[in-house]
């Protein structure tokens, strides 16, 4: 399931790198061109007759560009450093959404620009990237809760998932690496910052491209993101739309939590053939063990079971065929915080918030910020109920192997 989802929203990780890029770019310039101020963002709207270009800069403001016959166009990939890779064009070839880097004198409002130059990444470029970018994540990245850290040797351990169940994987730290960290009470990628081995923690989830070696076993990082994130389970007591807030209890902590949803926040809900099938192997599993009702949670309200109905049993086939490897036998198909579970969760549409209501029990998972009362959420999975009933009772055992990482970097 996507953290941070990231959900195409846009390229944030292309969006974060041309920030960056373009303090490179700037060092081409002319020396004059060092004093010109810069506004980085995404086009809005496009006035060729008035000769404007409307930006929402990456801070969140409303900008308008100025621009005149003097004016300098250029169109570069999205990553280049080289100002030389630049194609030269003209203010028709700008469009809606593409990305944009404005240097020119700010007005005194702080609200528009006079551009002098105005360096394009287009739309279409982006989205190639983020696509390029998303398949090349998927093979050659891994994820995974930091188990240990090495200071010493600069590795960590993580511990991933697979079919056979968790494996741990060193992660090398040659000298150059890339960190990026998620803020506190922030689920956007394009708000990391740039990290460092010294963020890192003992329970921080974390993502990393690089190298794989021949068992699997160890990676070389290329790329990391990493974050501090909390798994929160609960009951909805009450929903505002409005604010995009949920307050419920924690049912691990016992506390009231206010859950604030944004548009970055990705919702789902389970299947109810899906969550049936998952709550029977977790009751199939308290069963090996020798657990019983006393030790499943109570209190988890939600739709009773037919009578005789086994759990697990229904689901339209149709509804099933769109998840591959989603058997309903114990013995292969899809396990609980698998891969391809979780590429399941993804393809599943999603859900609005006005879709929930009070009584609803959801899983999720949340940046951890200053009050550990109000947390912003990342993922938010709703129809849980019989999920949350198979599980033992207290405890982070709520969750057993589920891990709501923070998903592609996008």
């Amino acid at each position: 399931m996507r953290s941070v989802q990231y959900v195409l929203r846009r390229d944030l990780v292309a969006a974060t790198l041309l920030a960056a890029n373009l303090g490179v770019w700037a060092a081409y310039a002319q020396a004059p061109a060092a004093k010109l101020d810069r506004v980085i963002g995404e086009v809005t709207a496009i006035d060729a007759g008035a000769k404007r270009i409307s930006l929402k800069s990456d801070a969140g403001a409303a900008m308008a560009a100025t621009v005149d016959d003097n004016t300098t166009y250029l169109r570069i990939p999205p990553g280049e450093k080289d100002l030389r890779q630049a194609a030269k064009i003209a203010l028709p070839d700008v469009a809606v959404g593409d990305r944009a880097f404005v240097r020119g004198h700010m007005a005194e409002d702080q609200k528009s620009i006079a551009a002098v130059a105005v360096i394009i990444m287009t739309k279409s470029d982006l989205a190639q990237k983020h696509e390029r970018d998303r398949e090349e994540w998927k093979r050659r990245g891994l994820a995974g809760p930091i188990t240990s850290i090495n200071a010493a040797s600069k590795e960590v351990t993580i511990s991933t998932r697979t079919r056979e169940g968790p494996k741990p994987v060193v992660v090398e730290m040659p000298e150059i690496v890339n960190f990026r960290r998620y803020a506190p009470d922030s689920v956007r990628f394009s708000d990391a910052r740039p990290g460092s081995f010294a963020d890192l923690k003992v329970g921080d989830q974390l993502r990393v491209l690089g190298d794989k070696n021949a068992d699997g076993t160890r990676i070389k990082a290329e790329e990391i993101v990493s974050g501090s994130f909390r798994n929160i389970a609960g009951v909805i007591k009450s929903i505002d739309a409005g604010t995009g807030e949920i307050k419920l209890t924690d049912l691990v902590e016992h506390k009231p939590v206010t859950v604030r949803v944004g548009s970055d926040t990705s919702l789902r809900r389970l299947p109810p053939w899906m969550a049936a099938m998952l709550a029977r192997r977790d009751n199939g599993a308290g069963a090996a063990n020798g657990g019983g009702p006393a030790s499943r949670a109570e209190a988890v309200p939600g739709p009773p079971r037919t009578e005789g109905a086994k759990p697990g049993a229904g689901g339209a086939p149709a509804e099933r065929a769109q998840f591959p490897g989603a058997g309903g036998g114990s013995g292969g198909g899809m396990r609980r915080g698998g891969a391809d579970f979780q590429e399941m969760l993804e393809r599943m549409p999603p859900l609005k918030l006005d879709e929930l209501k009070s009584g609803d029990a959801i899983m999720l998972s949340a940046t951890n910020g200053a009050d550990p009362a109000s947390v912003t959420a990342i993922n938010v999975l709703a129809g849980v109920e019989p999920l949350l009933t198979a599980a033992p009772q207290g405890g982070q055992q709520i969750f057993g192997n589920w891990n709501f990482d923070i998903g592609l970097p996008q």
